[in-house]
């Protein structure tokens, strides 16, 4: 089973506004886009995190599944469900969204992350 078909159809339905991600990069080591192995015990400043959405709550507004968010590492609560492990938070949360429908849209307001 494919990784991403393996978190399609989660048993789980998530409540009022919490949301369900996956990380992109498991912690530790990193690479600069030098090359540069960056160590996990590095001190760096805080350093936000992107993310995939898995599932969202009813009360959510701005997110749907497949979205990439911008969250705060240190700002969650994991839960591992069927052996991978997933970042529960609620939606006010995150910092941004990024997502194939926000392009061309009028309600943007043109910055760039």
């Amino acid at each position: 089973m494919s990784e991403n078909s393996r978190h399609d159809k989660l048993p789980i339905r998530m409540l009022h506004d919490r949301v369900l991600v996956r990380t992109d990069i498991p912690e530790g080591e990193r690479r600069s886009t030098g090359g540069i192995v960056i160590p996990a015990t590095a001190a760096v400043g805080r350093r936000l995190g992107w993310a995939e959405v898995v599932a969202v709550g009813q009360n959510v507004r701005a997110v749907e599944p497949g979205d990439r968010v911008l969250y705060d590492p240190e700002d969650r609560a994991e839960v591992e469900v069927r052996g991978v492990a997933y970042v529960l938070m609620r939606e006010r949360d995150l910092h941004a969204v990024a997502a194939d429908r926000f392009e061309g849209s009028q309600d943007t307001t043109g910055l760039y992350l």
